[in-house]
């Protein structure tokens, strides 16, 4: 079991996930569609970097956090695969929301991304109740 300072800094970013996902849900029904897909990619990356908190791993870089998160925990299955294309899905519609001029993301898509941010922090957190028990 890891180190308390390391449990509760993978707490913490947990906590921070869980706040930028009820950001996007209020961004959401203020039909701030572009805030909200920014705020559910922040709710995955946060996530993310909970777990790899456990193995002490941290980048500064948003690609390598995710090329780790991949590797270790989609790729292995430890966490569900199916994950994969949400996270992928995610980084383009936020990148195109935050820098290109004039993108629209479809209100359906939207909505999915909150939904399957959901689902992965529910399974975030299962998981890292199961490593710290």
């Amino acid at each position: 079991m890891p180190d308390e300072h390391i449990i509760f800094l993978s707490q913490y970013r947990v906590e921070r996930s869980e706040a930028m996902l009820l950001s996007a849900k209020r961004d959401f029904d203020a039909k701030d569609y572009s805030s909200a897909n920014n705020r559910v990619y922040y709710c995955l990356f946060h996530a993310m970097r909970a777990v790899l908190a456990l193995d002490q791993i941290d980048y500064k870089k948003h690609s390598a956090v995710i090329a780790r998160f991949r590797q270790d925990y989609l790729k292995t299955d430890r966490i569900s695969r199916s994950f994969g294309t949400l996270i992928a899905t995610a980084s383009i519609i936020r990148n195109r929301s935050d820098y290109e001029d004039f993108y629209i993301c479809s209100v359906e898509d939207t909505e999915k991304l909150i939904m399957g941010a959901e689902e992965f922090l529910r399974s975030i957190k299962m998981y890292l109740l199961a490593r710290i028990e």
